[in-house]
């Protein structure tokens, strides 16, 4: 029934749709502080190996498999344009990263990143995880624009599933940035609404990533590659490392290891 409707929409409102339904589940995750006393840094550790497990087998499965099935059409190596698009992708993210200021989730004060300023702690977690969420939502978007150009590379199903599992992994990721708000000495409600609201970028960047897509379609293998690129590059640079920092390495590389293969099931299942 969901899949007939999205077939019967346009790639964009397909995303926008999805990309809503995304931040959706960052709000019901950032929900938790309202009756959760205190984060669980062992729990915690976890849901950053999920999310980073899910990111991991999303950037192949939904991304880069379909970019190199519509290169083996070009007069070029198959490699090349889901090679190219990666590299683009994951350097696109690193001068975001050098740029935006930003503090990983459970890094102290004094290794905040990108452009020195003023801001408070509060506002560059809230950046940090604003930065994740802008591949997300361009994955989603591309993925949906893909389909649109292509159905037959990538199906409305894997598009779905692709939303499904980022929507999924953002459920612990709303926890793990509204429960440090709290400890940062804000309200539940307010901690509450920051959380949510650092979901906000993923169908604003869905509904770019398609409509960049709509314009550029000669390059949709660069442009999946592209996303995967940037989904790679946050989860290596950030959701690792911080899900290792507390010493919890055993129980953050098993929910990497479950995320990874929930993610792969979902894609390969409904392709």
């Amino acid at each position: 029934m969901i899949e007939t409707y999205m077939q019967s929409i346009s790639p964009a409102v397909q995303a926008l749709i999805a990309g809503v339904f995304t931040w959706g589940l960052t709000a019901v995750g950032a929900s938790l502080v309202l009756f959760v006393r205190n984060v669980n840094k062992k729990l915690l550790d976890v849901a950053l190996g999920f999310a980073a497990g899910v990111m991991i087998a999303a950037s192949f499965w939904s991304l880069l498999e379909p970019a190199i099935e519509m290169s083996q059409n070009l007069n070029i190596p198959s490699w090349i344009p889901p090679a190219t698009g990666f590299l683009i992708g994951a350097l696109f993210l690193r001068l975001i990263d050098v740029i935006l200021p930003h503090l990983h989730l459970q890094a102290p004060i004094n290794e905040a990143e990108g452009i020195k300023t003023s801001f408070r702690r509060t506002t560059l977690l809230v950046l940090a995880v604003t930065l994740h969420n802008i591949p997300e939502g361009l994955a989603i978007g591309v993925s949906f624009g893909a389909h649109g150009a292509d159905p037959q590379a990538v199906s409305i199903l894997s598009s779905l599933m692709l939303a499904f599992g980022i929507g999924i992994q953002n459920i612990p990721e709303g926890f793990a940035i509204s429960m440090p708000l709290r400890s940062e000495g804000l309200s539940r409600k307010k901690s509450f609404f920051i959380g949510q609201l650092s979901g906000l970028v993923e169908p604003v960047f869905a509904l770019i990533g398609v409509l960049m897509l709509e314009i550029m379609h000669n390059l949709l293998p660069y442009a999946l590659g592209f996303a995967a690129g940037a989904m790679i590059f946050v989860t290596v640079e950030e959701l690792i490392p911080e899900s290792q920092r507390n010493g919890n390495s055993d129980v953050a590389t098993a929910g990497l290891i479950i995320g990874f293969t929930l993610m792969m099931i979902l894609d390969v299942a409904f392709k």
